[in-house]
């Protein structure tokens, strides 16, 4: 018969297996990033990923691809790199979705 495991193992198993954690560090991501962009373009971004320190944007139109890009890019980086610095984004790729 094994031993029991401890309970700081067992939850810690639960929470990965639930995927519980990947839910919470999704919502802190889409928080910070609302947060960065001062509602300045409700429902039409959303935070998806950070890959690499690259956050991944998705936008819902080519025009607001371009005007975050060539205008807002290093602002928003800059504005979460301070808000938010346990996520290490180093940049922002937007994208259509």
């Amino acid at each position: 018969m094994a031993d029991p495991l401890p309970l700081a193992n067992a939850l810690a198993e639960l929470i990965a297996v639930r995927g519980y954690a990947r839910r919470q560090a999704d919502a802190d991501l889409q928080a910070a990033w609302e947060t960065a962009i001062e509602r300045q373009w409700p429902g039409q971004t959303h935070a998806s990923r950070v890959v690499r320190g690259v956050l991944q944007v998705t936008v819902t139109s080519s025009a607001l691809l371009s005007e975050l890009s060539a205008f807002h890019q290093a602002a928003l980086t800059t504005a979460l790199q301070n808000q938010a610095p346990h996520l290490r984004i180093k940049s922002i790729k937007f994208r259509l979705k």
